[in-house]
């Protein structure tokens, strides 16, 4: 059921040391980072200065990529005091040299001292190990009058094994703060290879999106009664969190300074995330792990002299992972005697733990039964599904060709696959429920880096009555707006046939075309469902032309279950591929109820079709 889109989602993060102002964009000021006094800490730095006058060896050689290229580097050996009770780098640790390099990075570009304004959301793959080195690369990949976008990654290298894996990539705003008040404004940054002109362009995706993501959490907060869940209401194995609640407070002393004067921001969401830890493990009764942070969000400044203190709390669960939110107010000396705080962080940070045997655990479901409560566990719904959608949405990974060639000789093989595939697609645990209207639920599933969504539509129609109608594809331009046209190109039996799908454009200019095989199954026995799978398949008869976009089917179709004379139930599922995803981004985001709107127009169509099908 492909559903339109074309809004923005939006994450903004926020991270770093700031100045009185908010979040906005960032500038920078070549500094040098002193050495943590009395630790053996190996660290090399390449920060940038300008090429005139340097030494000739700098030139054309493989130590002057990163310099003359405007990138900085930061490389540490993991030691003891930087990991944790696993012998694992610290999560806080990490932040903390994330925050370092990306500064120096918008420092050396802007040519003045910068604050964080937001990190958008840090996705941690990997782990490193005492013993092994973490190799840190920021960038700004985009200057914006007077903010910037610092592109970070982060890799961990292993001596021994002679091996380097990705760690993380993150994207930091920073703001210039200028000694005289006024605004800089920052020069354009240089574009020297293609990767530098991609991120370029998807820079200006990611602010829209910034700005833009309090609209499309409000929107969504909006919908809050969509996230009702008759599961989660009738669970009586629901616990409290209030127990998940952490109260801890800090002074901040010149050691947690920046060179700027204020509290320094790596050390800011070192502690929040400490906060966040052991809330999320007071939960699960085991040590939490950090997998990615939503929002580092910097509200104000801090400085030396004042009290910290940070509050965390769960928010909710999502099966194998939990929500923490955070939040930093801080007072001075007065502050602290009348009782009055100034907000000036807050984040939301994502966590799973691990048994002893090194599966997942899976949370338990929360309960929401104060004003306050619902908010945050409404809230986390609505961050949950702007992040799974901004993962898709601006995924730059290249995307290999799924369609198969057809032919005689290969068409049982492909039937069969078609078929098991929706099966399988079905019938995986973890599936997540995003929204429900009266007949309708809709579900997302999220597993590596594939991102499916289910439909399930309450009919009042004969089981058979459904499966003649949505098998034949000529008939769904009648309920489906994103279908422009549906004709059969090719057929293999009475149950398996070859359409030619042409669906509207959206954002782009072009309108796309499909070549699908729907493949069509009758139950086996009675409780098994009627089945309906398609995929795309490659014809030479119909080659991609230039009027039109080719987009892809990975896996998508029906699955069709009697509950009684007259009534069934339809779950419709795909799996999202590019050509998919821009006709449902804009539900994902908040911004429309597409696939709502489509599901209620399915329903209409079945309950009051006068004909049966095209394709007897």
């Amino acid at each position: 059921m492909l559903t339109q889109a074309h809004s923005p989602i939006a994450a903004p993060k926020s991270h770093s040391s700031l100045p009185d102002c908010l979040m906005l964009p960032t500038g920078e000021t070549p500094g040098v980072l002193p050495e943590s006094a009395g630790r053996r800490e190996s660290s090399v730095m390449s920060s940038g200065y300008e090429s005139a006058g340097r030494a000739p060896w700098r030139e054309n050689s493989a130590m002057s990529s990163g310099y003359e290229s405007g990138e900085v580097q930061m490389c540490h050996t993991v030691y003891p005091w930087h990991s944790n009770h696993l012998g694992e780098l610290s999560a806080g640790q990490l932040l903390t040299w994330i925050d370092i390099t990306a500064c120096l990075a918008a420092e050396r570009h802007a040519g003045v001292a910068c604050v964080t304004a937001s990190v958008d959301d840090i996705q941690i793959e990997e782990t490193a190990r005492v013993g092994q080195h973490i190799c840190i690369k920021a960038k700004v990949n985009r200057a914006f009058n007077t903010s910037m976008e610092v592109g970070i990654k982060v890799s961990v290298e292993d001596p021994l094994m002679n091996i380097q894996r990705h760690v993380c990539t993150a994207f930091s705003t920073y703001v210039a703060k200028p000694a005289g008040g006024k605004k800089v404004i920052l020069k354009p940054v240089r574009l020297q290879s293609a990767q530098d002109h991609l991120e370029y362009s998807l820079a200006a995706e990611r602010r829209r999106i910034r700005l833009y993501h309090e609209d499309a959490y409000n929107n969504l907060m909006e919908d809050g009664c969509a996230f009702y869940d008759l599961d989660w209401e009738n669970d009586s194995n629901k616990i409290s969190t209030d127990s998940t609640c952490v109260e801890s407070i800090e002074l901040v002393l010149p050691p947690h300074a920046n060179h700027q004067g204020n509290t320094f921001g790596g050390q800011i969401m070192a502690w929040m995330e400490t906060v966040a830890d052991i809330s999320a493990s007071r939960l699960c009764h085991a040590h939490a792990i950090l997998k990615s942070v939503d929002m580092f969000k910097f509200r104000g400044p801090s400085t030396v002299g004042d009290r910290l203190v940070f509050r965390a709390i769960v928010n909710n669960t999502f099966q194998k992972s939990v929500e923490v939110g955070v939040r930093v107010e801080a007072y001075n000396c007065e502050e602290w005697t009348a009782g009055r705080s100034r907000h000036i962080n807050s984040a939301f940070l994502i966590y799973q733990a691990l048994d002893n045997k090194g599966e997942q655990i899976m949370f338990p479901r929360v309960k929401a039964n104060s004003k306050d409560h619902i908010r945050r566990f409404c809230g986390a719904i609505a961050r949950r599904k702007i992040r799974v959608a901004r993962k898709y949405i601006l995924s730059s990974k290249p995307e290999k060709p799924i369609s198969h060639p057809w032919d005689k000789g290969n068409q049982t093989y492909l039937s069969y696959n078609n078929i098991a595939a929706l099966t399988v697609l079905a019938a995986k645990s973890g599936w997540e429920l995003n929204s429900t209207i009266q007949n309708i639920k809709i579900f997302t599933h999220d597993e590596n880096d594939v991102l499916s969504i289910k439909v399930e539509m309450h009919v009042k129609v004969h089981p058979r009555q459904a499966y003649l109608l949505l098998s034949d594809l000529g008939l769904r331009p009648n309920w489906d707006i994103h279908y422009l046209s549906c004709e059969v190109i090719e057929t293999a039996g009475e149950d398996d046939k070859i359409f030619y799908i042409t669906c509207p454009p959206v954002k782009q200019s072009k309108s796309s075309d499909f070549i699908t095989l729907m493949s069509r199954r009758i139950p086996y026995k009675t409780g098994d469902p009627y089945v309906i799978a398609m995929r795309s398949v490659t014809l030479a008869s119909y080659p991609p032309s230039a009027e039109y976009l080719r987009g892809e089917v990975q896996c998508a179709g029906f699955l069709i279950y009697s509950q009684g004379k007259d009534s069934c139930q339809v779950c419709y599922l795909n799996q999202l591929t590019s050509g998919i995803i821009p006709y449902v981004e804009e539900n994902l985001t908040g911004w429309s109820n597409s696939i709502e709107d489509t599901a209620c127009a399915c329903i209409r169509f079945l309950e009051t079709a006068k004909v049966y099908t095209t394709l007897l």
